[in-house]
């Protein structure tokens, strides 16, 4: 396909099933040098970039947050492990 952007004709990817969970549909744009490479390679590649994206970037703190109570909360615990082992033997 190619459309028409600012007005300088590019040649664009559209990937419909993109076997991501969190988009649905995506548009990439083929740099010029590569616009003569056969479509059907540069889907494929289209869709394997497509399912290796990762989550998008606001949803990832919340996950992190999680990772950090979860390891601030077992240093807690083995900190005061070692410190009632240490009274009971002193």
């Amino acid at each position: 396909m190619r459309i028409l952007i600012k007005g300088v004709s590019r040649q664009i990817i559209e990937v419909s099933d993109t076997k991501n969970t969190y988009y649905d549909k995506a548009w990439l744009v083929v740099k010029p040098e590569y616009a003569g490479v056969e479509r059907r390679i540069l889907e494929q590649e289209a869709k394997r970039l497509l399912r290796e994206m990762d989550s998008p970037s606001a949803m990832k703190p919340k996950r992190a947050l999680m990772f950090w109570v979860l390891r601030l909360g077992a240093a807690a615990l083995v900190g005061a492990a070692v410190s009632g082992l240490l009274h009971l033997i002193f």
